[in-house]
C-alpha cells in the first residue's frame, strides 16, 4: 500500500510513519516547502495549492496537520490559526483530490472528540449530536471540509481522536518531567472524565481504518474506559513511582490559559469508541494502568 500523510513529523504521523514503513507499506510526506526526494508531496494548505501529480497511483491519504491547540492561551489570533489550519487545509487537500482524474480511494481525514464539548456524566458515541464551544465548532467545519473529496465518490473517514498517550510527547509526554519530580498535578477538581488513547492504539486505529476502506464516516479514537483527571494524574504517578497529591486550582488555569482551560484542561468529556469496536477493532490498552505500564 503506498499511503500520503499530512502532519507526517507531528506525534502521530511519526509513529504512523513508521509502523506503516515497518509493515512493508510506502510513506510519502506532505511537506510546505519544494519537495526534496519521491518521498515529499509539496503542499500549500492556507494558499490552496497540492502537487497532485505525485499522488497519482497512491492508495490513502491520510490528513493529520493542523496547529497545536495548547497547552497555550487561546487569544483570538491563535483560535484563527486552531481552525484555518484544520477548515483551511482540509478544504485545499479534499477539493484537489476531487479535481484528479484519478484520486486516491480512500481519505482518514484527522478530527477530535471536541466535537462533543462537554458530555458531563452521559457518555457520547458516533451517534451523538455535536456539543457547543469552540473546539466543537472547529470540528463542525473541519469535517464539513472534507465534503468535496466524499462528493468526489472517495471513501472518507473521520478519525475523532481523544487524549493521545505517549512519552515522546503530548498531554502525558509533556508533563512526565513534574511526574518525575513528584510534582504531577490534578487539573481543577479532577473529577471530569478524559477520553484517552494510547499511542500504540491511536496508531492502530488508523491502520485498521486504512485497511477497511468500506467503513466510512466519524470514529472515535479513545480506548473503550474514559477515567477522570484524578485517577489518570494518580496513575501517572504510581506509574513513575512518585507522589502526585498537588492540584492546580481551576482559577489559577483560567487566569493563565483562559478558554483552553475550559475546553481543554477542565472539560468533562466522556467518549466511547462504539463504531470501531462494532466494527472488530481489538485494543491494545483499554485500561489505563496497563498502558502507562508499557508506555511508561
Amino acid at each position: 500500500m503506498k499511503v500520503a500523510i499530512t502532519g507526517a513529523s507531528g506525534l502521530i504521523g511519526t509513529a504512523l510513519s513508521r509502523s506503516l514503513t515497518t509493515g512493508g507499506h510506502e510513506v510519502l510526506r506532505f511537506v510546505r516547502r519544494p519537495a526534496q526526494d519521491l518521498a515529499e508531496i509539496r503542499w500549500d494548505p492556507s494558499g490552496g495549492h497540492v502537487d497532485t501529480d505525485r499522488l497519482t497511483g497512491v492508495d490513502a491519504v491520510v490528513h493529520l496537520a493542523g496547529a497545536p491547540i495548547g497547552p497555550a492561551r487561546w487569544t483570538p489570533a491563535h483560535k484563527r490559526r486552531i481552525r484555518d489550519s484544520r477548515a483551511r487545509g482540509t478544504r485545499t487537500l479534499a477539493t484537489s483530490l476531487a479535481a484528479m482524474d484519478s484520486p486516491p480511494p480512500r481519505l482518514l481525514s484527522g478530527s477530535a472528540v471536541g466535537y462533543y464539548g462537554a458530555t458531563g456524566e452521559t457518555a457520547a458515541d458516533e451517534q451523538s449530536p455535536a456539543g457547543s464551544g469552540f473546539m466543537a465548532d472547529v470540528v463542525v467545519d473541519w469535517e464539513s471540509a472534507a465534503e468535496p473529496a466524499e462528493r468526489a465518490g472517495i471513501s472518507v473517514a473521520y478519525p475523532r481522536s481523544g487524549v493521545v498517550l505517549a512519552r515522546s510527547g503530548g498531554l502525558l509526554g509533556t508533563a512526565l518531567p513534574m511526574f518525575r519530580l513528584g510534582l504531577g498535578a490534578r487539573l481543577g477538581s479532577g473529577k471530569q472524565s478524559m477520553s484517552w488513547i494510547s499511542l500504540a492504539d491511536e496508531v492502530g486505529a488508523l491502520r485498521f481504518l486504512l485497511d477497511h476502506p468500506d467503513l466510512k464516516g466519524p470514529f472515535n479514537l479513545c480506548a473503550p474506559n474514559p477515567v477522570s483527571n484524578a485517577e489518570y494524574t494518580a496513575a501517572v504517578g504510581r506509574a513513575v513511582r512518585r507522589p502526585a497529591v498537588l492540584a492546580v486550582p481551576g482559577f489559577a488555569l483560567r487566569a493563565v490559559l483562559g478558554g483552553f482551560a475550559d475546553e481543554a484542561a477542565l472539560i468533562d468529556q466522556r467518549v466511547l469508541p462504539d463504531r470501531l469496536l462494532k466494527a472488530g477493532y481489538a485494543f491494545e490498552h483499554d485500561d489505563l494502568r496497563a498502558a502507562l505500564s508499557d508506555i511508561l
